[in-house]
């Protein structure tokens, strides 16, 4: 058990703040929710309704869409394009080992190496096409979500629904989405930008602290 905790730190300690940040956001998601309510005269809901409700689907998965395409597009991103000096870029001028063809008699090399073909193709592109899944899937729940709360608050005004096609252009959808996606383009251009100049001794994240400035990579 010690040696799993130790070879698994990093994945158990955002885990736990990950399933920590959740509950927090739904407990008070939901006293929110029924304030929000109440300030309406109407009705409040109970805590299983809550988790069922657009309220509870939108707050979630706007934040989840724009985690999951700023890491897809930051591994694209950094297939092709650099960064001088900063310890979240491939080398300008010199080949990196993640760019070599996978070799299937390597040892241990994973199963769909050896396998080749088309699911090798695949297994290249893997990181990529499940980060890619996870944001449509997070923008179509987002999506869901948002819909089914302004539904919700039109409902109680005795204002006509929103259809899943006029909803496409309402201006609420699309802030929700981009007030997240900037504030994660700009996490990014942060940690590539700040890496250049700014050291953290012991962090996979951070050059080594002797380090030149224009030195690219970690």
């Amino acid at each position: 058990m010690k040696t799993f905790f130790r070879n698994n730190g990093l994945c158990i300690c955002f885990l736990v703040l990950f399933i920590g940040s959740l509950a927090g956001q739904i407990i008070l998601g939901f006293k929110e929710h029924n304030k929000e309510l109440i300030d309406e005269g109407a009705n409040t809901i109970t805590f299983i309704a809550y988790l069922s409700s657009g309220h509870f689907f939108q707050s979630t998965f706007e934040n989840w869409e724009s985690e999951f395409l700023q890491m897809a597009l930051f591994v694209v991103f950094t297939i092709f394009l650099k960064q001088k000096g900063s310890s979240e870029s491939k080398k300008i001028d010199e080949p990196e080992e993640v760019d070599r063809e996978p070799d299937p008699t390597k040892k241990d090399a994973p199963w769909p190496v050896k396998k080749g073909g088309f699911i090798l193709k695949i297994y290249k592109h893997s990181l990529t096409i499940m980060l890619m899944l996870l944001f449509l899937i997070s923008f179509i729940i987002h999506f869901y979500g948002s819909l089914k709360d302004e539904n919700e608050q039109l409902l109680r005004k005795g204002e006509p629904l929103e259809t899943v096609s006029s909803y496409l252009g309402n201006s609420r959808f699309w802030f929700e989405s981009f007030q997240n996606w900037q504030s994660e383009f700009l996490s990014v251009f942060a940690i590539i930008m700040l890496s250049i100049y700014l050291r953290q001794i012991g962090s996979s994240q951070s050059k080594p602290v002797d380090a030149p400035h224009m030195e690219t990579g970690g």
